[in-house]
């Protein structure tokens, strides 16, 4: 886990509004992701994540920046500018899973075409060869061969998203991203795709970069965490770390947000006061300062950049070292000693 295998370099994506202004999605996002890892991007809504996501993949173009990836045979490419048949060859290593399992799939293709269309589209396989592949990876993901001939209205959320993630792994990628790959899905069939997914993961040693807004869901399958918000990284930890000792608010303020399996356990969760900003007309300094709590002037001035404060535990924050926040596992142990006292 210590190879690199993506490496995005101060990407930035900006829409164009109208004639005088623009919407900054992403800017100047920089991270590495190591091979056979799960890279989990988290944020509340509008933050960027999918559109860092699509980024990634060509889905859309981006501004500026880089996407590095590190091939076996060719070596480090740019994916974001390498053409003909180099593309070719690096195109079918990089896949995506659709939030939407409903509307991601073709309701007039068959399953047995949605899956097998990538491999017409990226490779010089027989028929027959197709034919093979796509009952073998319909068996590794769950379906039924006998469901190859149906159209995706026959389906099930659950099995639909079986189809896409289908054909995402039909042509053997090393790198899959997973947008919001279970939000659409009830809790107990989101168990049972995340279960999938890190079985495949083992068995086929993909590395995913997983976007999600359940934390929960993210604290069971990720190795790091990066917290985006209004288009940036604020902080970036393993799992472990970034889950029992934040470094920045708006963490503290997410990590508040995640509920438990206990009635009897009652919360102070951490509202933020206001409302996400405008992205047209983003605060200046750090965006987070009007909803923080610990703001100084110095926040409303200056942009912190995303240092290293511990060993793999980066931050962007003026007060990140001063200040002492809470965890999961720090509010965990706070509720139990008061439930034992009384």
């Amino acid at each position: 886990m210590t190879d690199i295998i993506m490496q995005i370099d101060n990407l930035t994506k900006e829409f164009q509004v109208n004639k005088h202004t623009s919407v900054t999605a992403i800017e100047n996002i920089s991270f590495t992701i190591k091979k056979g890892e799960t890279f989990s991007l988290v944020g509340e809504s509008g933050c960027g994540k999918t559109t860092l996501g699509r980024c990634v993949v060509r889905g859309i173009s981006s501004s500026s920046g880089k996407v590095l990836y590190h091939q076996d045979t060719l070596g480090e490419l740019d994916f974001l500018t390498v053409k003909g048949k180099q593309y070719k060859s690096v195109r079918k290593d990089i896949q995506m899973i659709f939030q939407d399992p409903f509307s991601s799939l073709n309701p007039r293709m068959t399953v047995y075409d949605i899956i097998s269309e990538p491999l017409k589209a990226m490779t010089k396989l027989s028929k027959k060869e197709i034919q093979e592949k796509v009952k073998a990876i319909a068996e590794k993901t769950g379906l039924d061969v006998s469901y190859l001939k149906r159209y995706p209205h026959s389906f099930s959320g659950g099995q639909r998203q079986r189809i896409g993630i289908a054909r995402a792994l039909i042509t053997n990628p090393k790198v899959i991203v997973c947008d919001e790959a279970v939000s659409a899905l009830d809790v107990s069939i989101q168990a049972q795709i995340i279960n999938l997914l890190k079985e495949l993961q083992e068995e086929m040693d993909i590395t995913y970069l997983f976007i999600a807004h359940d934390l929960s869901i993210v604290e069971h399958i990720s190795d790091r965490v990066a917290v985006m918000y209004l288009g940036r990284i604020v902080e970036l930890s393993t799992t472990d770390k970034l889950f029992t000792t934040p470094k920045h608010p708006y963490t503290e303020a997410l990590l508040s947000a995640v509920p438990k399996p206990d009635p009897e356990i009652k919360k102070e969760r951490i509202v933020l006061k206001g409302e996400v900003p405008n992205p047209t007309n983003r605060p200046s300094g750090c965006h987070f300062h009007p909803r923080c709590s610990y703001a100084t002037e110095v926040c409303q001035s200056e942009q912190p950049p995303l240092v290293e404060i511990q060993e793999e535990h980066f931050v962007a924050c003026h007060h990140a070292k001063e200040m002492t926040l809470q965890g999961i596992m720090g509010i965990v142990a706070t509720e139990e000693k008061t439930l034992e006292g009384r």
